[in-house]
């Protein structure tokens, strides 16, 4: 249950990253904040980033085998991109539906997914 615990808080804590990284950028889609300068949109981006690290580092400590969780710092790191990628991806194209979904992307999950592989994999 740790890994399963570890990977959904870090699937939020990316849903906040996203938001505060490339959030701002959809403001001007938003009239009352269409006029906001560039330290307002950097304290917005601060407040939604407070939340991504509340998930994020629970989510690490938890995972974290030191700590008796189930995945190596390495294995916390690759699992920590590939959520962060895919939870991006989503917002991309569902929520700020600015890109669409290509076949290059799919081949790039493609080889974060081999990467994956790799990482995890006993050698």
């Amino acid at each position: 249950m740790k890994g399963f615990y570890t990977i959904l808080l870090l699937t939020i804590s990316n849903l906040f990253m996203t938001f505060a990284w490339y959030g701002h950028l959809q403001f001007k889609k938003i009239s009352w904040l269409h006029g906001l300068g560039l330290v307002g949109v950097i304290l917005i981006s601060w407040g939604l980033a407070f939340f991504e690290y509340v998930f994020q580092v629970p989510a690490n400590r938890l995972g974290f085998q030191e700590n008796g969780g189930p995945f190596s710092l390495f294995q916390l790191k690759v699992i920590q991109e590939v959520v962060s990628l895919t939870v991006f991806t989503l917002c991309a194209v569902y929520v700020f539906k600015t890109d669409k979904l290509g076949w290059n992307h799919l081949l790039g999950f493609g080889l974060l997914v081999a990467a994956v592989y790799v990482i995890f994999k006993k050698w």
